[in-house]
């Protein structure tokens, strides 16, 4: 399996990028991980949420193969613990699935589009994160999630 990261929008941050660099090279230990980021929509000015809500949904599903499974970073998803989420990815392994995708959206969220394709959301926190924060907060659970699975000294319950 492989695991595809979808945001909107450029990390401005460098030390948010350093960290998310660390963390997506331990990642790359147990599985295939990508990051790809979708450039922020330009005009947005004249744009109801609506619309740009759209126009990002529709870049969303232009970056998706027929047999991904796309699952939605979304305040209204489900929460897991630590040791659930390696559960949860495991048993995404186990099925058989060449691609999972995990999507960040932009500020507004996600078009109805999207959320009709998605078969799943997640949520990290009840707490509202900035959505570069969020990057670095889902990567880092995707490593403490193997390190689970490979029973190796990194969580701690």
């Amino acid at each position: 399996m492989k695991i595809k990261l979808l945001a909107i929008g450029k990390t401005d941050d460098k030390n948010l990028i350093q960290l998310m660099n660390n963390y997506q090279n331990r990642l790359k230990h147990y599985i295939k991980f990508e990051l790809e980021i979708i450039p922020d929509i330009k005009n947005v000015k004249n744009l109801s949420e609506d619309q740009q809500k759209e126009k990002e949904g529709e870049l969303i599903l232009s970056k998706l193969q027929n047999t991904d499974q796309l699952i939605l970073l979304d305040d209204k998803g489900k929460h897991f613990t630590s040791m659930e989420f390696s559960q949860y990815l495991q048993k995404k392994m186990n099925s058989g699935l060449k691609q999972l995708v995990l999507v960040i959206g932009g500020p507004y969220g996600f078009s109805e589009t999207v959320y009709k394709k998605a078969s799943g959301k997640l949520s990290l926190s009840k707490m509202t994160f900035s959505h570069q924060m969020i990057r670095l907060f889902i990567i880092e659970q995707l490593y403490r999630g193997f390190t689970i699975l490979k029973n190796e000294p990194y969580h701690h319950e």
